[in-house]
């Protein structure tokens, strides 16, 4: 036996050692990181939908999608966790935070941001969490992942498997956007279209035939 063969026997039994020897009661440090920023993330969540403060509720949503992508991280996949953080931290909840102050959301406590299906709204949630548990690990358990080859989550990976087997979902989400965008600027058009409209409207004559005190003081400032 050569030297090198002998280096990689024992290679190889101190990997399976190592194998042996981890188990579910022997967690890996990466392991209770997971486990302890996903108790984060879900209290972060349940803040989310639970509080009674509009802002906090953004804010708290901010925690719940950032420890979301940490979770990508220590699950090797940096670009889904940088396109997390980009595009959900960095756009939708800054959407969310200028949509409450351009209609100026209260700061304190709102009485009315409750509602009476909240039993049902739980349960709802449950049941989507276990349907989606469920079909995660029907889907996953028997696939096999290759460590030889490039890191599962990679941009490499996701971007070969979006664009060879996902591209028709892929192009249908990308018009069904389009198409929101186009039907948002629409109905905003046609709102200006409408509040125009009804700023030149003249005023209703009354019932002796006088043009109203609106017309009447339009009148009056035209002569003045």
């Amino acid at each position: 036996m050569t030297l090198a063969a002998a280096a990689g026997t024992a290679a190889h039994a101190t990997t399976t050692a190592a194998a042996e020897t981890h188990g579910f009661l022997s967690p890996t440090g990466v392991e209770i990181a997971f486990l302890l920023v996903g108790l984060v993330t879900l209290g972060a969540a349940v803040i989310t939908v639970t509080t009674r403060q509009l802002v906090h509720a953004a804010l708290w949503l901010v925690v719940a999608l950032g420890g979301l992508a940490v979770e990508y991280l220590l699950l090797t996949a940096e670009f889904i966790a940088w396109v997390q953080v980009l595009i959900y931290v960095g756009s939708v909840v800054v959407l969310l935070l200028f949509g409450l102050m351009l209609t100026r959301a209260p700061i304190g406590r709102s009485p009315d941001a409750d509602s009476g299906n909240r039993w049902v709204a739980l349960t709802v949630a449950v049941v989507s969490a276990t349907a989606l548990v469920w079909v995660v690990v029907d889907a996953f358990r028997t696939t096999w992942i290759d460590l030889d080859g490039a890191p599962a989550g990679s941009t490499e990976v996701t971007g070969a498997s979006l664009f060879q087997h996902w591209v028709l979902p892929f192009e249908a989400l990308s018009v069904l956007l389009l198409a929101a965008l186009v039907g948002a600027i629409v109905l905003s058009r046609k709102a200006k279209a409408e509040q125009a409209a009804t700023a030149t409207a003249p005023a209703p004559a009354t019932a002796s035939g006088d043009p109203g005190p609106a017309a009447t003081r339009s009148d009056t400032e035209g002569t003045r």
